[in-house]
Parts: C-alpha cells; structure tokens; sequence
C-alpha cells in the first residue's frame, strides 16, 4: 500500500541500546497541559502513538525545583510524587510500539522560581533572561553547586526510568537549557575549569551524561538537544562551535537532536519560514559523528522528509506541530494516502497555549488536547443521532469543518455557499502576504468533501431565512462568518470614533477584495493580531507610503504568542514603515487623522489620503436571527434544530472556528450537557494535614 519511494521513512533506526522502528520523531514540544492537566497531555502522546511515531517525547520537564518556569505550565520531577502521572503519559506513548522519551531541563539563566523562590542558578551571575524580564538575576554556580546539579541530574534519570520511559533528552538549545548556558561564551563567562576554552565549556555536559549513563546502566538512551546557531553574534554559540563541539565530543550522546538557537528562530511561522528551513545550518553535520541525529523543519511532505534522509542531513525525521496536525501523519504515509494529512499551516496557533498559561490548539486539529478532556479523536467520530441531514451555510473554516466531521459521523450535508468558490475568509487571507499556507485548512477539507457522496456544495448561493424553510433540512447550521468594522469599535473605541463624511475608509475586508489605496495611509490596528501589519505590508508592496498607528506598546501585539511579533516589526522598518506605538486614533477627517498618546492624552495631527481601519468584526448573524424569528415555523418544514457557529457566533481566530465547526458536528443530536461541565477536567487532591 505505501509508495516504494518512502520505504526509508520505515526503517528501523537504532538509538544506543534502542530501536526505533521508524525514522518518524516526535521531538519534544509544550501543549499547555503540564503538571497541570497530565491526563489530557497522556492521552494526546497516546494517540500519535496510535498514530505511527516511532519516537515520542514529552515537553520540557523541570527535573529540579530550584530551576522552574512558572507561570508557564510545563510538567514536573521534582520528586517521587511526580513519578505516577509521567508513567501514566509514558506508557501511552508506548501503547503502539513507539519509544517513550522524556526530556529534562534545568532553566538556569531562564528559570524565574517564581514559584519555589529559590535563587536561581546559572553558569555566571546574570539578569534573568525571560520572555517578560522579570526584575531578578542568577547568582553564579560554585563548585559545589556544579557537583549538586549533577546529582539532581541522576536523581531525574532514576526517576525517568522508574517512570517507564526508554529516552532522555538533555535540553540544551533555544537558549532555555543549562547545556547551551554552558557551551555559550554569552552566558559562560568563567574562568575556571567550565569556563573559556571549548573543552572547558563542554565539561558539563560531559560529565552529566557520564554519571547518567552509571545510574541508568545500558537500558535507556540519552540524547541531547543542542541549537544550530545562537544568531547573537560573535558572543554567541555560532554554528562553527556547534560543529566543533559535535566534532571533539561525537560520541557523547546515543543521538543528537539539532534545533535552530531560539524558540522564535526554531518554531518560526509559515509567514517568515519554509519548510525544511534549518537545513543549510545542518548539512555536512551528519559527517562529524557516527551518531544518528534528528532536526526539524516543519515536515509536512513525505518527499521532503525522503529528501532529509538520501541527501545525508538527517537520521530521524524531527516533527513538532507537524505532529500536531495530523497526529497519523506517519499512519498516512504507511498506508499509501499522504493526500489525506492534514498539513501543518504554521501558523503557531498551538505555541500560544504555552505562552498564555492555557491548553494548547491547533487550527487543522481541533481535536488537539481535547482527546481525553471530550473524548475527541482526531480520525473516528462518533455515531450518528437521530437525525439523517444537515444543511451548512457558509463554507468558512468553521462551516468546513462542520461539514467534513458530520458526513464522518454519517449524516447527509449540504453546503449552502454565497461566493463562487469556499473557503469563506480562508481563501481570502490566504493571498495575503505570507499567509499562503493557510489556504491548506480549505484545501484539505475542500478535498476531502469532494471524496464524498454523501456532501453536495452548492456555491453561488445565498439563501433567505425562506430559502432554509423550503429546503427540507432537519438541521440547520449557520456559519456566514463576520465582516470588518469601519467605525473604529474595539479596544480604544467602545462606540463608533468620530469620522468626517468625506474621509477616505478601508476595512481588510476592502483590501482583500482588491480595492487598496494609494498614497500616504494610514493603518490604524486596534485588533493586535497579524492583520494590521499584514495589510501594512500589502499596502508598501502595492506603492503606497505607510504610517502604522497602534495604542499598544508593539506592532501586532499579540502575535508575541506566535514567535512572530520581532520579525513582524523588522519586516516593516525594512519595507519602509514609520511604526507609531502607544498612540490612539480620536477622530478620521478628510485627509487626517488626531491622534493621542495613550498615557497622557496629548494629541498631534497625521496627513494621509486614505485610513484603513482594523479593529473589530461585526457577526454575519442576520440569517440566523431571521430563522429564529420565524422558530414556530420550524417544526412544519421538517427543522428540529438551528445552531450559528464560529465567527457567525463570535469571530476569533481561524483555529476558534474550525473548533466550533467541529464542537457543533461532534454534539449535534447528543444530550444537552445542562448544568454540567462540557468536559473532563482533572483536580489535584488536598494534601492531609
């Protein structure tokens, strides 16, 4: 059933004492459950195992409580209360054949301690560097120090082993791990015997793999996560070093795990980073050391990842939100349909569970971290309920993914479009700059729907509450979607600012449709995501002179969830944007703008010919409030049910939509949840006094 050409992506690879029986790797990657919520993130690892992964890991987990990152939400091995809730998550990883491996970091210069209040410890004496600054510096380790920090280190291997895991991975990479503190010369500034030389700065990590290897015998496999390029300048690890380092100590780990040197340069978005996008920085590695290694890319095409392995750059295929994605992306591949994986759009929706403290999501999985929370998994619905069909208005993400879950629970779908093609404001903001990968969360459905004989499309259809009455549904699900303000209403504006009759205004919604001014404009961006400084760039690219205007302290503010935030703004001071920050708008004339400081409410005046406002959405909703104004007319056409998801409901994020879409197909014709909880939810116990 598999293509020939990806046979090499199945064969079993050994690691130490090991065998992985493919080269697909889970590379660790946070989820926002943690310590927190263990049972969720087991069942999630649980079902890429299901899924076909050969290797899978855990997230970073704090094997230390005087190194903690608290208020993030990682998982815990502080001591042998922990053990239990990390062998539940390692056995299933293990359920289907895959290796389970846990990996163990000590924060060091990243680690806070908000939480202990212990000092925190570091290779040199140094501020704390954390995404939020937090106002307190790292006292140096001593020797002694040293010598303790590699004992919690083989307390942490005692316990990974005892908790049922085949793997460890020393975290050394993204700036986050002691590994990387030591080995840069920006954060080793020693002078002692760990400190200087490279040999010197790699005694560490040295010394902890030697003692891990006495403590957990020839049973389990160590690895180590080292970053390819620390990109700080001559100060910093530089990809040389890391070759170097490889090179003097090629066989001190059973595999090296090979990641780009920050978070935001490993994990950048589709926007700023192809697939495959580390590669340059990895090839010629692999001749150093006759250890396997893994790197990531994104890897979303089995001829890519084929390309990785014959080409000599890597071992394992390293995969983190590809995983997340399609957690059967290796399944898909085996059984011969990779036209079926549900492609990683890089969009780093996922990565701002991590950094908002909340569980993680995923735009193309709604079921990501919901599977044992809902019982949701992301290839098998549940049956069918009494009903036999359901009619969808809109083809948006969240109408989308509506259909395509309900046809696989067993419905009869109709899809009821108003444009010529779907995709509702996917295939909008897909021909944006950058955003082309998004269009993949319309295409994979689109293709799949098409797979169907049990879903008709009807585009070019933009039907009345009427329309739906005569139709001969019996459930009715409306996803029309949401459409720009130009009246300023969002944060700064909680009624329409004031705005001349003869000013000139642009919503997204006029630029997508094509219609993009010229001359000097002005963005005002009170939504905060990418939209603004995606329209900014459209608008240089289109001639224009562009002022950015935004009450917040950073361009798209919340896109600092995404990694992306530091490149949004480089990539407007490049283009030629004049970026004003923590300044409002009061009022649009003619061919100005008043704006105010946002502190101390001091206005001055900007010239432009045209102002594109990007503030909030108003709801598509007047179909859906049409339909429940004729409700006692339901039951006489056949309805039983009219639900509004998604954006029709309350715009969000893409992955907020295709979420609704798949909430609504999941619960249509199933008890009302009531007074209950919608889903399971784990409570720590009460410690007895």
């Amino acid at each position: 059933m598999r293509d020939p050409r990806y046979d090499t992506l199945f064969e079993p690879q050994t690691i130490g004492p090991l065998t992985a029986k493919n080269r697909f790797f889970q590379v660790p990657h946070c989820n926002g459950g943690g310590y927190r919520d263990p049972s969720a993130a087991a069942e999630m690892r649980g079902v890429k195992a299901q899924g076909g992964w050969g290797v899978i890991f855990t997230e970073q987990c704090e094997m230390h409580h005087s190194s903690e990152i608290t208020p993030f939400i990682e998982l815990r091995l502080w001591e042998d209360k922990d053990i239990p809730q990390l062998r539940k998550m390692s056995e299933k990883m293990k359920s289907h054949g895959a290796l389970a491996g846990i990996q163990l970091a000590y924060s060091g210069i990243n680690g806070p301690n908000l939480y202990s209040r212990e000092v925190p410890l570091a290779p040199s004496a140094m501020p704390i560097r954390t995404f939020t600054n937090d106002p307190l510096q790292a006292r140096a380790l001593s020797k002694k120090d040293i010598k303790d920090l590699r004992r919690w280190f083989v307390n942490a291997a005692k316990r990974s082993q005892l908790a049922g895991f085949d793997l460890i991975c020393l975290y050394g990479a993204h700036g986050f791990g002691i590994f990387q503190h030591f080995l840069s010369r920006a954060t080793n500034q020693r002078n002692d015997e760990y400190g200087g030389s490279l040999e010197n700065r790699s005694r560490f990590a040295r010394e902890v793999i030697a003692d891990m290897r006495d403590a957990v015998g020839d049973k389990m496999a160590l690895t180590l996560r080292v970053s390819l390029d620390e990109t700080i300048g001559e100060l910093g690890f530089s990809n040389a070093e890391v070759r170097d380092f490889i090179e003097m100590n090629k066989d001190l780990p059973d595999l090296w795990d090979l990641a780009q040197g920050t978070w935001e340069d490993c994990s950048g978005p589709s926007r700023f980073k192809e697939e495959a996008a580390q590669q340059n920085l990895i090839r010629g590695i692999r001749e150093l050391t006759d250890k396997p290694i893994v790197g990531v890319g994104r890897f979303t095409s089995p001829d890519v990842m084929v390309k990785q392995i014959n080409s000599g750059l890597l071992d394992f295929i390293g995969c983190a939100r590809p995983s997340i994605a399609d957690p059967f992306l290796p399944k898909k591949i085996e059984e011969g349909r990779p036209e079926d994986i549900r492609e990683c759009i890089g969009c780093n929706i996922c990565i701002t569970g991590d950094m908002t403290m909340s569980l993680s999501r995923c735009t193309q999985n709604p079921t990501f971290m919901e599977e044992w929370r809902k019982g949701w998994h992301p290839e098998n619905m549940n049956s069918k309920g009494d009903s036999d069909n359901v009619l969808v208005v809109g083809s948006g993400p969240a109408g989308l993914e509506a259909a395509w879950a309900l046809c696989r629970r067993g419905y009869n779908v109709a899809i009821a479009e108003a444009r010529t093609v779907i995709g509702g404001r996917v295939e909008r903001e897909r021909k944006l700059p950058g955003l082309s990968a998004w269009g993949r969360v319309a295409d994979y459905r689109q293709y799949q729907l098409s797979q169907r004989a049990d879903v008709e499309i009807y585009l070019d259809s933009k039907l009345d509450a009427q329309d739906i009455l005569d139709f001969g549904c019996e459930n009715v699900c409306i996803a029309t979607g949401a459409a720009w303000r130009a009246d300023g209403v969002s944060r700064q504006h909680l009624v329409p600012m004031p705005i001349s009759a003869d000013a000139t205004i642009y919503t997204p919604d006029h630029l997508m449709d094509g219609k993009i001014p010229g001359g000097k404009v002005i963005v005002y961006d009170d939504d905060h995501y990418y939209m603004g400084g995606v329209l900014a760039e459209l608008l240089v690219k289109n001639g224009a002179n562009v002022t950015l205007i935004t009450p917040s302290a950073y361009v798209s503010d919340w896109t600092i969830n995404t990694l992306e935030q530091a490149e949004i703004h480089a990539r407007l001071v490049e283009l030629g944007v004049e970026i004003v920050l923590n300044r409002g708008v009061t009022e649009i004339k003619k061919d100005q703008v008043q704006s105010n400081c946002i502190y101390t409410g001091r206005t001055h005046s900007y010239e432009c010919d045209a102002v594109v406002v990007v503030a909030s959405r108003l709801e598509n909703n007047s179909l859906f409030s049409a339909l429940e104004s004729r409700q006692t007319e339901w039951a006489d056409n056949g309805i039983k049910s009219v639900k509004i998801i998604g954006d029709a409901e309350a715009p969000g994020p893409i992955a907020w939509a295709t979420y609704a879409g798949h909430r609504y197909a999941r619960e249509l014709d199933t008890a009302d949840w009531g007074d209950e909880l919608p889903f399971r939810r784990e409570i720590t116990a009460l410690a007895l006094d």
